[in-house]
């Protein structure tokens, strides 16, 4: 029978936080790959665990992972971990998760610590909805976009961002989303746990003089919804009636439909724009 893949979840942090199911399934599968060994075999020494292990990383993702499924299918069992918090999150695990659904190959997740839901729940933000951005990319270009479609996200955002990069994210993030409410969290269940609870523009001048350290968190407010419809309504104004009706009958929308969206759009009756437009 062909084996099976198991994605653990470790602490990010505390060891304490690991759960009993991973120790278990941690010491019964036949092979653990793992983000990086030197790391990982501190959390197994720690808990006596003599398991096999093998490195599985962003650099041999793709090769490794065809690897492993080819011996899940011979009926060894595997362990995927990260080096902390739970895989396949902003992490090379998915192009395994995938590899292992093309193969047929059965896996299950351990639940467990995670980052961004930590950093999410001590925030002091809202947690109804929320959206996970990750790390920012280094290309320009695409770091530009994203940032661009962050500036009307009304969820709370959640990103990871190294120390030495923090002051750079905190400042494009406060000239592209404007000043809002941010949580920056370091340290993470460990000694030194912090959350900063501020603004950005403040975090901003914080952060020129401060130097960061620890991996971390920051949580944004999203725009309240009141300001993205005031900020729609008044870009509408800056087109004539004419010129707002042209934008949706180029999209092929029916007049009648056109007219009541563009009443819509600029908060006046439908009767106005039928009038204006005469």
């Amino acid at each position: 029978m062909a084996g099976q893949l198991y994605i653990c979840a470790t602490p990010i942090g505390n060891l304490e936080d690991i759960t009993l199911r991973v120790l278990r399934i941690l010491k019964e599968v036949d092979l653990i790959a793992a983000e990086d060994t030197r790391n990982t075999i501190k959390l197994l020494n720690h808990f006596g665990i003599k398991t096999p292990m093998t490195s599985y990383h962003e650099h041999n993702k793709v090769d490794k992972a065809r690897y492993l499924v080819e011996q899940m299918e011979a009926g060894v069992n595997v362990a995927l971990v990260t080096d902390a918090g739970t895989p396949a999150i902003s992490d090379p695990g998915e192009e395994l998760v995938r590899q292992c659904y093309e193969a047929g190959i059965s896996l299950t997740s351990l639940p467990g610590p995670a980052a961004c839901v930590t950093a999410l729940t001590v925030s002091g933000l809202s947690t109804r909805r929320f959206c996970f951005e990750a790390f920012l990319p280094s290309d320009k270009k695409e770091r530009r976009e994203i940032l661009k479609e962050l500036e009307k996200e009304t969820r709370t955002v959640i990103l990871y961002e190294a120390p030495h990069r923090l002051s750079r994210t905190l400042k494009e993030l406060y000239e592209t989303l404007g000043d809002r409410e941010v949580s920056i969290c370091k340290e993470l269940t460990k000694t030194f746990e912090q959350v900063f609870q501020t603004t950005l523009k403040a975090a901003v001048s914080r952060f020129e003089t401060e130097e960061a350290r620890g991996e971390q968190v920051i949580v944004v407010a999203g725009k309240r919804r009141e300001e993205l419809k005031a900020e729609e309504e008044e870009s509408w104004q800056r087109l004539s009636l004419s010129e707002h009706m042209d934008y949706y009958l180029a999209k092929g929308i029916e007049r009648k439909e056109a007219m009541r969206m563009v009443a819509k759009d600029r908060g006046i009756p439908k009767r106005e724009v039928y009038q204006g437009l005469l």
